[in-house]
């Protein structure tokens, strides 16, 4: 089988080493998996230790999930000719799954991993599966994938065996090849439209495609990336509110944060030095009497920063979770044909589910304090001497203030959303399963708060455009100046009420697609 692809796309191999940003890309569909010599060599080896224990049939000794039942079931035997329904039956009883379909994005992320992690060597499935799952991604067949139904051990069963059912031709899928959007129809269908054909599943390769921790880190993993990008844009957006109020620059020194030398704190002094250089407002109030800023303002080095180091350790937990095997039992072989298969348990989703409550509340607080800078930019009290909620005609006009009422809202339901998920467990599967890391909600609750977060920076976007529009004919530093030139041509000045959905829907495309902070750093260098 050959991929039709773009041959000009990067390769992602599979088994080598990934970075968020390798996953990120295939979920994309800016990359082409491949499965290297060496890789599928690994999983030859393993897999022929499976059928070694497969051809001596009922002689065999048991091994989890190759000729016994599943969870509480693991203690029945099943017997040799009904290894293959055994597989068939695992794929169609997991499959559970309830509540919205998962995004195209995440779904793509999902079969690359699944891909990646048989790839390792370890799983004892045939090669033909990672080669379908390559051809399916390569060629545009998205399975249909409920985001609910998992509790995050013994993998992410049930969203992986909908994934895993259109590979033996089941379930339903999208046939997308050129990314544009495709339409719901039986899985067989969508592979025969590929020009693929399905597979039957032979002895332990239905647990190989259910078991592991697929979903949580592909959810995660794009919703930290995410949160990466979020991190420079609230640097930017922050510098925005701190130029419209009037307020100094002098807290981020470098004298000042090499005496708490915490890298993410240093990252964002850095980037807000270079976004405020050159600045004439700065330069018209640098003898006023004020002393401080309000700590949205003053703090941002150790907020925003705080978010990045704990952004920095959920990628390194994420990308070790890249290059693992999580399959249950493990399959050790040798060249020689000799191994033996060990139950553990890779699939525990707990080091991700920590990871990325801990992203999910590092994400959050980029918001919680942005709201806070766009608070002071509609109070009359506290922005110095800009009109009431930024209004043209203060009173006939009631300019941002509902936009400051819907950043509120967002950061309330953030902080509801921050609830840890990994300090939860409901037993399972007859209490055999007795601890769960319920690591599919934290990861779930992370991209949601990932996503509201974009829209408070834009909102803090739009309202501090505003802000920096009634200062002129000030100048604004560099890297300030040049974002809000990006943002008025996608959103005019206000000069009268108007509806303001639809200036918060594009100040959420220039973050999203991150044209304002391409624009500041044209004029004043990389940003972190």
């Amino acid at each position: 089988m050959h991929a039709h692809a773009a041959p000009h796309k990067p390769h992602a191999r599979l088994g080598d080493h990934w970075t968020l940003e390798t996953l990120e890309a295939v979920a994309r569909g800016l990359a082409i998996v491949e499965l290297p010599t060496e890789a599928r060599h690994r999983i030859d080896r393993s897999r022929r230790l499976v059928d070694d224990l497969a051809r001596r049939g009922d002689a065999a000794p048991n091994v989890y999930g190759v000729n016994t039942g599943f969870g509480a079931l693991a203690e029945t035997r099943i017997a040799a000719d009904q290894v293959r329904a055994l597989q068939r039956n695992l794929v169609r009883s997991h499959a559970c799954g309830v509540g919205p379909l998962l995004p195209r994005e995440v779904v793509r992320a999902m079969m690359a991993l699944r891909a990646q992690t048989i790839a390792m060597g370890f799983s004892g499935a045939r090669s033909v599966i990672v080669d379908l799952l390559i051809e399916m991604l390569n060629r545009g067949v998205h399975p249909c994938v409920p985001a609910q139904g998992s509790v995050g051990a013994s993998g992410d069963l049930a969203p992986l065996a909908h994934l895993a059912l259109v590979l033996i031709g089941e379930g339903e899928a999208q046939f997308d090849p050129d990314g544009h959007g495709g339409h719901v129809m039986p899985g067989f269908e969508a592979l025969r439209a590929a020009g693929l054909l399905p597979i039957e599943l032979e002895a332990k390769e239905g647990l190989a495609l259910i078991n592991g921790t697929q979903l949580i880190l592909a959810v995660g993993a794009l919703a930290v990336r995410h949160g990466e990008r979020l991190c420079t844009t609230a640097d930017l957006t922050g510098a925005m509110s701190l130029e419209a109020l009037e307020g100094s620059s002098r807290p981020f020194d470098p004298r000042v944060q090499a005496v708490r030398p915490h890298p993410g704190q240093e990252e964002t002094a850095k980037n807000l030095r270079a976004l405020l250089a050159d600045s004439r407002i700065a330069e018209s109030h640098k003898d006023c009497k004020k002393v401080q800023d309000p700590y949205s303002l003053r703090c941002m080095p150790q907020i925003h920063g705080a978010s990045r180091d704990t952004l920095r350790w959920a990628r390194q937990v994420l990308e070790r979770e890249l290059i693992a095997a999580t399959d249950n039992p493990l399959v050790f072989a040798d060249d020689e044909g000799h191994g033996e298969f060990i139950s553990g348990g890779n699939f525990h989703g707990q080091p991700l589910a920590i990871a990325l409550d801990a992203a999910c509340i590092a994400i959050a607080e980029l918001a919680n304090c942005a709201e806070r800078r766009i608070e002071q930019l509609v109070n009359p009290a506290m922005s110095s001497g800009l009109p009431p909620f930024l209004a043209p005609r203060s009173g006939l006009d009631s300019g941002f203030m509902i936009a400051q009422v819907t950043a509120a809202a967002l950061v309330s339901e953030n902080k509801v959303l921050c609830h840890p998920s990994s300090v939860d467990s409901i037993p399972s599967s007859a209490g055999k399963e007795d601890h769960v890391s319920m690591g599919t909600i934290s990861a779930r609750k992370c991209a949601q708060v990932a996503t509201h977060v974009r829209t408070v920076l834009a909102i803090e976007a739009m309202v501090a455009a505003q802000g920096l529009d009634l200062r002129k004919p000030l100048e604004s530093g560099s890297g300030v100046r040049a974002a809000h030139r990006a943002l008025r041509q996608a959103v005019p000045t206000l000069t009268e009420d108007r509806v303001l959905y639809p200036d918060i829907q594009r100040c959420e495309r220039l973050v999203d697609e991150g044209t304002l902070v391409r624009a500041a750093a044209a004029a004043v260098g990389p940003l972190a």
